[in-house]
């Protein structure tokens, strides 16, 4: 079965008009885009931009290098792009707030190119259901949690990150941090199955 890579790919190359048809690859995957931005902002960042401001700008630099990327495409269309969008995040984070104090929280690494705060992290696990029960969970919880996160090794977090909030299908995760399919699949479950040994015991 032809992957969507493939699909996003042979779209732009077969294309009668490829700038409409980039147009719509983007868009199509414009939600998980704005999922990884919205996650990776550093609050300083947000008080001035939008989500949706960085990825206007990630689309004018795809649009400036779509000719190089199809006459090499190492990577797949999305997790191209994606990259694009987290180093245009990194270069506003700098341009902005480089200079400033980090945000409250403390920093749970989340690959090369953006933080996001342990706190921020706990409260979407929970918010998403990652609990068992799905209820409203107190703040000794929240601190197990935010512990949980930071005693992780930083690409057993990252894969959480990514297949869990970000929501990239294993391959992607794969292809994202350069190691194999099982790889991904065995980080992802050892991972979520750290955070629920913590929601269990409490």
């Amino acid at each position: 079965m032809e992957s969507q890579a493939d699909e996003d790919l042979d779209a732009l190359r077969e294309a009668s008009d490829r700038d409409a048809e980039l147009a719509a690859r983007f868009e199509r995957h414009r939600d998980r885009l704005l999922r990884m931005v919205d996650l990776r902002m550093d609050p300083a960042l947000r008080q001035r931009i939008g989500a949706s401001d960085v990825l206007q700008e990630t689309w004018v630099e795809v649009n400036d290098r779509i000719a190089d990327w199809l006459a090499d495409p190492r990577m797949p269309f999305f997790v191209w792009v994606r990259f694009l969008a987290a180093q245009r995040l990194q270069k506003l984070r700098r341009f902005h707030v480089a200079t400033k104090k980090r945000s409250v929280g403390k920093q749970v690494g989340l690959g090369a190119f953006a933080n996001a705060t342990s706190v921020a992290l706990a409260d979407r696990l929970i918010v998403s259901g990652v609990s068992p029960s799905g209820a409203a969970v107190g703040a000794e919880m929240r601190l197990q949690l935010e512990e949980a996160l930071e005693g992780m090794k930083p690409q057993d977090r990252e894969v959480l990150v990514l297949r869990h909030f970000e929501q990239l299908s294993n391959n992607e995760v794969a292809q994202e941090l350069g190691i194999n399919v099982p790889a991904a699949s065995r980080r992802y479950r050892r991972a979520l199955g750290r955070l629920r040994d913590v929601l269990e015991s409490s």
